[in-house]
């Protein structure tokens, strides 16, 4: 199926029918009831393929503007696949890091807390270039009760968050887990960072949840598609609490994994993501879009 790459709610191929809507922030285990519904999805399969725009035209040598955006930088140098059961061999892709893949990757959730920075934790010790990000209006955090959530600002630091919340009450929030997840959290960056407002490019946008996936393309589209570089957005929904955010994680991971090792990740993306549904029995979200 042909359809215009501007996003709709049919743009997205779905493996199955829409998960139920999870909370946005991590759930108190036993001190509140639990906010995140289950359920698995039953529709048949349906594939989406967009019309990538027409590429802008390079400058020539005799006199083309020098500030065109598709020839900024160079491309990104491939890897080879996994063969025989080996590891990819470590490339680098800029002047300060190292990595098992030239594939940028970004994982998304609503407060950029839980979710999204277990598998950022977890893909960056692997060697793997990834960022995280959350796309709420605000960061928030579970309180003493459901409606009295602790509520921050993307500009707020993860330290700054901890020592507010040891200030509260500090056997509260080391019970539920809250302490440990920032104090893991400062150790990987600074502090939450919305994808809206970050300009950088991915190769690969990961996120845990359906309302997510959907704000990440809506502001995709939004961006007008001029670069003509393709992207691929996938949902992995993951209930917010810390449990499933550490089996989510191993799930990304694995998802990362095989496209990475793809010899041809982006004409092979539809049958690792439907391989690996039928290995999980997971339904995954997928959808290209541009930048």
């Amino acid at each position: 199926m042909i359809m215009s790459p501007s996003f709709t709610s049919s743009n997205k191929r779905s493996y199955s029918e829409a998960h139920p809507q999870e909370s946005s922030h991590p759930s108190i285990p036993s001190s509140s009831p639990q906010q995140n519904g289950g359920g698995d999805r039953s529709s048949a399969k349906r594939v989406c393929k967009l019309t990538p725009p027409p590429p802008t035209q390079s400058p020539s040598s005799s006199g083309g503007s020098s500030n065109n955006r598709l020839s900024r930088s160079p491309p990104a140098p491939r890897v080879s696949p996994q063969t025989n059961g080996h590891s990819p061999t470590l490339i680098t892709t800029d002047r300060s890091a190292t990595y098992v893949s030239p594939l940028t990757i970004a994982v998304v959730c609503s407060s950029n807390q839980n979710r999204s920075m277990e598998a950022h934790n977890l893909l960056k010790k692997r060697g793997y270039n990834v960022k995280s990000f959350g796309t709420g209006n605000k960061v928030k955090l579970p309180g003493p009760t459901i409606d009295t959530p602790n509520i921050y600002s993307f500009d707020t630091s993860y330290a700054e968050q901890f020592r507010d919340l040891k200030r509260k009450d500090p056997s509260f929030y080391t019970q539920n887990g809250l302490l440990n997840m920032l104090d893991r959290n400062k150790r990987i960056k600074e502090k939450p960072e919305k994808f809206q407002e970050n300009k950088d490019e991915f190769d690969l946008i990961v996120t845990c949840q359906e309302r997510v996936f959907d704000q990440v393309l809506e502001d995709l589209t939004e961006r007008g598609g001029n670069m003509s570089k393709m992207t691929h957005v996938i949902n992995v929904e993951i209930k917010d609490n810390h449990d499933d955010a550490t089996l989510g994680a191993f799930l990304i991971h694995e998802l990362v994994k095989e496209i990475c090792s793809s010899s041809d990740h982006e004409a092979e993306m539809e049958s690792i993501i439907a391989a690996l549904e039928k290995k999980k029995n997971k339904r995954f979200l997928y959808s290209p879009a541009f930048y």
